[in-house]
Formats: C-alpha cells, structure tokens, sequence
C-alpha cells in the first residue's frame, strides 16, 4: 500500500482525535480516579490481596464444589469483593471507567456510521447498542432484534 495524501491526511486525523480523547474531561477523571486508588497504600494492599484470592478462586472453581476448600474461599471472595465495591475511591474508579468507556463507545460508532449505517460496532452499554450497533455480536441471527 502506498502513502497518499489522503493516508496522510487521515493520520494527521486520527491523531487528532486520539489527542482530544486523551484531554477530554472523562479520561482526565479515568486518570485522578486511578491515582487516587492505587496511591492508598492500604487500598493497593487490599486490590493485591483480593487478586490473589481471585487467582485462588478460579483454581477452586476447576473443581468446584468438590474442592475442599469450595465454601471458605466463596465466602472469602464475596466478602473481599463486598468491602472493594464498598470503598469511596474504588466506586469513584468503576464510575470513570464507565463514563470512559461509553466515550469511546460513541466515537466508535460515529466513525462507524460515517463509513456505513450498516456497520456493526461493539459497544459495553446497551443504551448504544439498541441505537443502530449490535452490541457485542449476539450471535442470535437476529433475535435480539438487530438486523444481523
């Protein structure tokens, strides 16, 4: 493929549009919000313990009620996630990745629609998906109403 000005042009867009993103509001929240999770020295603590029982609970979940250990790490997993879910910081985290996310996710179909109406974009929220995308490909031939 040869190097047009057109491919030149695009480029030069492209990295436009990557920059506006990466300045936007959303992702400047993204940014605070993490720093201020993972700055918590007692917080990153509690993250690193919880992705260890994780990587225990899915050994547990090979053999699943089976394992000896089945119910201690199941209750153990749900209250560690419980108290996570529970924290300011990381609620504030979950919040701005999604606010993130559906940024993206409009991009995304703008670009789409602009090549084609019959583009099929991706998106995480079904608020976009029953707008025209087929939400994460369902798969279904048509049954969830898209017009795959």
């Amino acid at each position: 493929m040869l190097m047009t000005s057109e491919w030149a042009i695009i480029l030069d867009e492209v990295d436009e549009l990557s920059n506006m993103i990466l300045s936007s509001e959303q992702a400047h929240s993204l940014r605070h919000a993490y720093t201020a999770v993972y700055k918590d020295e007692e917080l990153a603590v509690e993250i690193a313990a919880f992705q260890r029982m994780k990587d225990h609970y899915e050994d547990v979940q090979r053999f699943g009620k089976y394992h000896p250990d089945y119910h201690t790490i199941m209750k153990k997993i749900r209250e560690q996630k419980r108290a996570l879910d529970l924290n300011e910081r990381v609620a504030a985290l979950k919040i701005a990745e999604n606010d993130y996310q559906d940024l993206l996710d409009e991009v995304s179909l703008l670009i789409g629609r602009s090549v084609s109406d019959a583009v099929k974009v991706p998106v995480s929220n079904p608020f976009f998906a029953s707008s025209g995308s087929c939400g994460t490909g369902c798969g279904t031939g048509g049954g969830c109403s898209c017009s795959s």
